[in-house]
């Protein structure tokens, strides 16, 4: 079991390296040559009416290949295959890491799922700064996260004024109440509850239960990580949830989508 202590170092390992790396990507591709992208014209798809169309599933399906905590889960499909069926399948939006060093994601996975989808697509990523902001609509992002855990109040606000003004939707991330209480303000369009404990990776879907009270009406609800049974989805929707990002339990299937389908298929 990783220490809180541990788990910290990495959280920290993870932001040092991404300041770097937003520094040499800043030098490689200026700002300017971002906005001249064909995807920075696009109109983004609305994150709300995705995730509260009764058609669709409310599943924010999530292409990874690894993570710091499990290793590789998935490194044999492509996420073309992989994003399409997760769209058959009903998913009301995916979710794209781009982060190469710790999860193995790549900037040109999010690039090729926006070819290829026509549903709002999230840009996983340690957002820190407004240059990865303005890079997701490049990519084709729809919305961007906002980790409350690592950004000051004043960075989520910003950083979401800006998001709204390029017309992406914003979700802000929390894992516990006094995250929460710190950082809402009326330009994030969902907030995410994610039960992984950040002192030691344990996952308990109770972190969701205990803080949907506390999430205002105004915003979009959202449950992330450990949902592994249908019936915690059904659960977690009479509890107020509209949104159900889910990746490891598909991504660790060897069809990622054939295993969406039939979790689907059990709510």
């Amino acid at each position: 079991m990783t220490s809180e202590k541990g788990q910290k170092n990495i959280l920290e390992k993870i932001v040092a390296k991404k300041r770097l790396e937003i520094e040499a990507d800043r030098l490689r591709i200026p700002t300017v040559r971002l906005e001249e992208s064909d995807n920075f014209f696009r109109k983004c798809y609305s994150f709300r009416d995705s995730l509260l169309n009764p058609a669709l599933t409310g599943v924010i399906a999530e292409f990874k290949r690894k993570s710091p905590s499990k290793g590789i889960i998935n490194d044999k499909v492509t996420v073309k295959e992989v994003t399409r069926a997760y769209a058959a399948a009903g998913a009301s939006a995916l979710s794209i890491l781009t982060d190469r060093s710790f999860f193995g994601g790549r900037k040109s996975d999010l690039v090729e799922a926006r070819k290829r989808n026509q549903i709002p697509i999230l840009r996983k990523e340690f957002i820190l700064d407004e240059y990865q902001i303005v890079e997701a609509k490049a990519l084709g992002a729809d919305i961007i996260l906002l980790i409350a855990a690592i950004l000051k109040p004043a960075e989520i606000q910003r950083f979401a004024r800006l998001a709204k003004s390029l017309g992406m939707s914003v979700l802000m991330e929390v894992h516990n109440l006094e995250e929460l209480e710190r950082s809402l303000f009326p330009e994030l369009d969902a907030v995410g509850v994610n039960n992984r404990n950040l002192g030691n990776f344990e996952v308990t879907v109770q972190h969701s239960y205990d803080l949907v009270e506390h999430i205002p009406n105004e915003f979009l609800k959202v449950s992330e990580s450990g949902l592994s049974d249908p019936k915690t989805i059904t659960g977690l929707r009479s509890a107020g949830y509209n949104g159900f990002l889910i990746g490891e339990n598909f991504m660790k299937q060897a069809d990622p989508g054939k295993a969406m389908q039939e979790f689907v298929n059990g709510f």
